[in-house]
């Protein structure tokens, strides 16, 4: 099953990008997100691994992920090693006015051939689009909170005298 959604961020893409790759945050806006620890020495970047859950229901889903792709401050992917078969994306891009184009991505596979797997991917769906959104939204109220925290503190900064 393959999931999109997107949202405009009002903050600049480096802002939202250092955000949403810092994994001490993804327990702060990631929706269903019970697990995302750091599994190894890599924190970040390309090869970082993450132990992760997802609560579906009353199931949690997850298992072991790398990153496959990291290009800041555009595109950061992953893939499961272990446990459910997913990938997961986050797209950003320039917005205009300072804003950046959100993207998440997330594609599974439930284990189970035939029509038992099809049924719990499609039963499943629901809930997972709607942790996406709830993500993309909690990311920008942070995103946009910080964002607005920094603009003061260079005001502030300006009023300073020498």
């Amino acid at each position: 099953m393959r999931l999109s959604e997107c949202i405009v961020v009002n903050a600049p893409p480096q802002l939202v990008w250092d955000y949403e790759t810092d994994p001490d945050n993804s327990l702060r806006f990631m929706s269903g997100i019970t697990r995302w620890e750091v599994e190894g020495d890599k924190r970040t970047g390309l090869g970082a691994r993450y132990r992760m859950l997802m609560r579906v229901g009353s199931a949690e889903m997850g298992g072991l992920v790398e990153v496959v792709e990291f290009s800041a401050p555009r595109d950061m992917a992953w893939s499961s090693i272990t446990g459910v078969d997913q990938r997961g994306r986050w797209r950003l891009r320039r917005a205009g006015g300072g804003r950046t184009k959100v993207e998440f991505r997330f594609a599974y596979g439930v284990a189970g051939s035939g029509i038992t797997g099809y049924i719990a991917e499609h039963v499943a769906a629901p809930l997972v689009r709607n942790h996406l959104r709830r993500s993309l939204q909690q990311l920008r109220r942070e995103a946009q909170h910080e964002h607005l925290r920094q603009q003061a503190a260079a005001r502030q900064a300006e009023r300073q005298p020498a």
